[in-house]
C-alpha cells in the first residue's frame, strides 16, 4: 500500500503552514457573498426610508426644474448631473462601505490575517486556455457545477412556495392605492429575501464545512512524505545518532579527565553525581568540575573509585549543586558551609591537610624563619 503512494496520512502542521503561505486556505466564497447580501438587506430595512426619500427628492427636483430654472445648457446639464451623483453617493457610499467591511470581516473569520504574494504573482499557467478548460471541466469544476445547479433548483422551489403563500396579497395589488401597493411589494420582497438569504446562509455554512474537508483531503500525505518531512526537520537519524555518539564521547572524555582531579564526589546517591575540587591558590571557592545524571552519574562514580576519589552521599546537596551550577562554576556562598564540612570530612578520612589549615601553615612559616 505504501508503494502505491496513497495519501492516507493527515497533513502535518508544516504542510498546512506551507499551504497557507501559498494562499491555499479553506474558505467559502458563498459565505462571504451571503453575509454581504444579509448586511445589505439589514441596512436597506433600517435605512430604506431614507434611501426612498432621497430618490424621491432627486427625481422631484430634477423633473420640476429647480436645478436649472428651466434653462437648458451645458452648464445646467452638468450642474444637474453633479447634483444627482452627489446625492446618490451621499446615501449609497456608506452602504457600499459597510458591505465591503462585512465581506472583509467574513473573510478574516474564515482564514485569519493572511498575506500571500504568490497568489498575485503572474503565472503563465493561469492564462493557458488548456489549464482553464481543465479547471472548468475537471472533477472539481464538475462538482461545483452540480452543486450550484442543485442550489438553484432549491432556491427556485423555495421562492415559489413563498410567493404561492402570498398569492392572495399579490392578486389584490392592482386594487390598492399606489403607495399602499408599493409598500406591500416592498414587504413581500423583504420577506422573500429573508427566506432565501436564510436558506443560502445554511447552504454557505455547509459549503464552508465541505471546503475545509476538501482542503484537508488535498493536503493529505503519503507515509513516505511524512517520513521525509520528519527526516528534514529532525535530520537524518544516522547522522543524528553519530552526532549524539560524538557528544557522549566528548562528555565522557571530559569526565575522565576531570573526575581524577576532584576532591570529592557528592551523590544523590544514584541519580546525580557532582565532582567538587578546591584549590586555595587558584580558586576563590570550591568549583564544580564535572556532573552528570543517571548513566553519566554512574560513570563518574566508577572513575572516582578507580582513582581513589572519595564518594559521599549527600542527596540534598547533590541536587542543589547539580541543578544550581554549571561545570567550571564556583559554588555560591549559601553552600559554603555544607561544602566546607564535606571537604573537612574527606580530608580527615584521607589524612590530608585541609585548605584552611594549609593556608594557616603557609602564613606561619615565614615568621618561624
Amino acid at each position: 500500500m505504501d508503494d502505491l503512494g496513497e495519501r492516507t496520512e493527515e497533513p502535518t502542521a508544516k504542510k498546512r503552514s506551507s499551504a497557507r503561505q501559498k494562499g491555499q486556505v479553506p474558505k467559502s466564497q458563498d459565505l462571504s457573498g451571503i453575509m454581504s447580501m444579509l448586511g445589505m438587506l439589514v441596512v436597506m430595512i433600517v435605512f430604506g426610508g431614507s434611501v426612498f426619500e432621497m430618490f424621491a427628492r432627486v427625481m422631484r427636483r430634477t423633473l420640476s426644474g429647480d436645478i436649472n430654472s428651466g434653462l437648458v445648457s451645458t452648464d445646467t446639464i452638468w450642474q444637474g448631473a453633479k447634483y444627482v451623483v452627489v446625492e446618490i453617493a451621499y446615501v449609497l457610499l456608506p452602504i457600499m462601505a459597510l458591505a465591503f467591511v462585512l465581506v472583509y470581516v467574513v473573510q478574516f473569520l474564515q482564514v485569519g490575517w493572511l498575506i500571500a504574494p504568490e497568489q498575485i504573482r503572474p503565472k503563465f499557467s493561469k492564462l493557458s486556455p488548456i489549464g482553464g478548460i481543465k479547471r472548468t471541466y475537471g472533477k472539481r469544476g464538475l462538482i461545483k457545477t452540480v452543486l450550484n445547479t442543485l442550489k438553484l433548483i432549491v432556491l427556485v422551489l423555495v421562492a415559489s412556495l413563498v410567493i404561492r403563500s402570498h398569492l392572495d396579497d399579490i392578486l389584490v395589488l392592482p386594487k390598492l392605492a399606489p403607495m399602499l401597493a408599493v409598500s406591500a411589494i416592498i414587504r413581500l420582497v423583504i420577506t422573500l429575501s429573508l427566506v432565501l438569504i436564510a436558506l443560502l446562509l445554511l447552504l454557505a455554512l455547509l459549503d464552508f464545512v465541505y471546503q475545509r474537508w476538501q482542503h484537508t483531503q488535498e493536503l493529505k500525505m503519503t507515509k513516505q512524505e511524512v517520513k521525509d518531512e520528519r527526516k528534514n526537520m529532525e535530520g537524518d537519524p544516522l547522522i543524528k545518532g553519530k552526532r549524539l555518539q560524538m557528544a557522549r564521547q566528548i562528555v565522557m572524555q571530559q569526565i575522565g579527565n576531570a573526575v581524577p582531579e576532584a576532591d570529592v564526589i557528592v551523590t544523590n546517591p544514584t541519580h546525580f553525581s557532582v565532582a567538587i575540587k578546591y584549590d586555595t591558590e587558584t580558586m576563590n571557592a570550591p568549583k564544580v568540575i564535572a556532573k552528570g545524571a543517571d548513566l553519566i552519574a554512574m560513570r563518574i562514580r566508577q572513575i572516582a573509585r578507580q582513582n581513589d576519589v572519595a564518594i559521599v552521599e549527600r542527596p540534598p546537596l547533590a541536587r542543589a549543586l547539580y541543578w544550581g551550577f554549571e561545570v567550571g562554576q564556583e559554588i555560591s556562598p549559601e553552600h559554603y558551609e555544607a561544602v566546607a564540612e564535606l571537604l573537612a570530612y574527606v580530608y580527615k578520612i584521607d589524612g590530608r591537610m585541609s585548605p584552611a589549615d594549609k593556608a594557616f601553615r603557609d602564613q606561619q612559616e615565614p615568621a618561624a624563619v
